[in-house]
């Protein structure tokens, strides 16, 4: 996409030289968008972008199963139960059948619960935690068969993803969490093109989808749920959203770059520095899936690169008695999501709180010599040791961060007799320059899936995900995956 200007010629005047006023005008991405999204077919994606998609689906899926051990996973399936019933389309690993928006919610919301999930760098987005639920709930709805489901989903990365990227990490700064926000509208062409929307519905259709996005940071302040949610209701939103444009329902005709469309109304000011054309930059061409990086540890990704600085330094073994102070070098613009306040940061309040924490997952790496789902029990996050070190955690930002391209992360130790160590990780593992192979996310999925699954039941459910463009009738697929 590229910008277009328009020249206004102002009258002339007697003596002086004619003037000429530029004015830029900016292309509303949601027609290419949609144009995309519609003539999308499975011979034109690459077979190797549609194996690395499906490795996707299957880490969030194992994430998504590891969820239904906590008691988040149980609250939310009752509440969305309580309200719509039985339907057709499964929870993932619990014993549940949901209508497709419902199903949509919880599924979003399994896949999103230990924040384990995929992470596009560029648009600070957890693309798979919404359009796989999206493009599952949507492809049982109509029938569809795997391949289909998984075409429409990696149309919801690549729209997702792209979205994201406009805004350089913007929406943090201002509050909003960008999965939530631009998950809607990959969602809603995730679910318009499997219920058959036209080029036209589909530009209908993210109209719609403007007034359906949301999604804040608050939780930030004492670790509450509400995140979890956003990929879920991303996905409920974007079903709704095509749905509704199937029927005819008009939409807002620049939710984009309208007056009040969604970089405006959610940036204020930094708005001015959206790069639009990243909206639509190479679509059909560059796989933005296959720059989509798994994550290594079940924690914030800005957190990782620390994280990883920390093993580094204890693989030599650390006495953490004689530690005097640890500075931790962040990118500036992760400051406000994983460093401030600094006080509740360094006592998280619960596991989620503590996968926001620099001060503590840098504490709990260097005594623990590890960063599992174990160090987000009440055990770690109640563990003096790890209590203690965290007080002597100072962030420090990085004034040589690659972010967004990778997110960087140092950690230096001062002991006090005087000695100091200190590891950096440039780009953080998992990046797009750095990926974790696809045995990598195989050997992350079965553990996650040995939490709350036997090895049998987690071998068919990797069976039917790795083979799901095989399928014709997702009958079994759907009850391979359900509890």
């Amino acid at each position: 996409m590229s910008a277009a200007t328009r020249v206004k010629a102002v009258p002339q005047s007697d003596g002086p030289k004619p003037r000429v006023e530029e004015s830029r005008v900016i292309a509303e991405p949601s027609h290419a968008l949609a144009r995309f999204a519609v003539n999308l077919r499975h011979q034109d994606i690459p077979e190797s972008v549609r194996s690395r998609a499906r490795h996707h689906a299957l880490d969030s899926i194992g994430i998504a199963l590891a969820s239904t051990k906590y008691d988040f996973a149980h609250r939310t399936l009752n509440a969305m139960a309580g309200l719509g019933g039985a339907g057709p389309v499964p929870v993932i690993g619990m014993p549940a059948r949901l209508s497709p928006r419902d199903a949509a919610v919880v599924n979003g919301l399994l896949c999103h619960g230990l924040d384990f999930d995929d992470t596009h760098l560029g648009g600070i987005v957890h693309p798979t935690a919404s359009a796989f639920p999206a493009a599952l709930s949507a492809a049982m709805h109509v029938g569809a068969s795997g391949r289909d489901l998984v075409t429409a989903y990696i149309v919801g990365v690549e729209v997702t993803t792209r979205l994201g990227a406009v805004v350089k990490g913007a929406f943090h700064q201002v509050g909003f969490h960008p999965t939530g926000l631009v998950g809607a509208f990959g969602c809603t062409l995730t679910a318009g093109v499997l219920f058959g929307l036209s080029e036209r519905e589909l530009v209908q259709a993210q109209g719609i989808a403007l007034s359906l996005a949301s999604g804040s940071l608050e939780f930030l302040e004492d670790g509450a749920w509400n995140k979890r949610i956003h990929p879920g209701w991303a996905a409920a939103a974007g079903i709704t959203a095509a749905a509704l444009a199937k029927q005819g329902f008009k939409g807002a005709s620049h939710p984009y770059v309208g007056r009040f469309g969604l970089y405006k109304s959610y940036l204020g000011p930094l708005a001015e520095g959206c790069d639009y054309t990243l909206a639509t930059a190479g679509l059909g061409e560059t796989w933005e899936i296959a720059r989509t990086s798994i994550k290594p540890f079940p924690a914030c990704h800005f957190t990782h690169g620390c994280i990883d600085a920390a093993l580094r330094l204890t693989k030599d073994g650390i006495d953490i008695g004689a530690i005097e102070k640890i500075e931790a070098f962040v990118p500036a613009e992760v400051v406000k999501t994983v460093c401030e306040p600094e006080a509740n940061k360094k006592r998280p309040a619960n596991s989620y709180d503590a996968q926001f924490s620099i001060p503590f997952l840098v504490a709990a790496a260097l005594v623990r010599g590890r960063m599992t789902l174990a160090e987000l029990e009440d055990a770690a996050l109640s563990d003096p040791q790890i209590l203690a070190l965290a007080d002597k955690v100072q962030y420090r930002v990085d004034p040589d961060s690659p972010f967004p391209k990778a997110y960087s992360g140092e950690v230096r130790i001062a002991f006090k007799n005087g000695k100091q160590i200190a590891a950096r990780e440039q780009i953080n593992r998992g990046a797009p320059d750095r990926p974790l192979s696809e045995p990598d996310i195989v050997e992350k999925y079965r553990a996650n899936a040995a939490i709350s699954v036997s090895p049998a039941a987690a071998e068919r459910i990797e069976a039917a995900v790795l083979s799901l463009d095989d399928v014709r009738d997702l009958g079994g697929f759907a009850a391979a995956i359900a509890g």
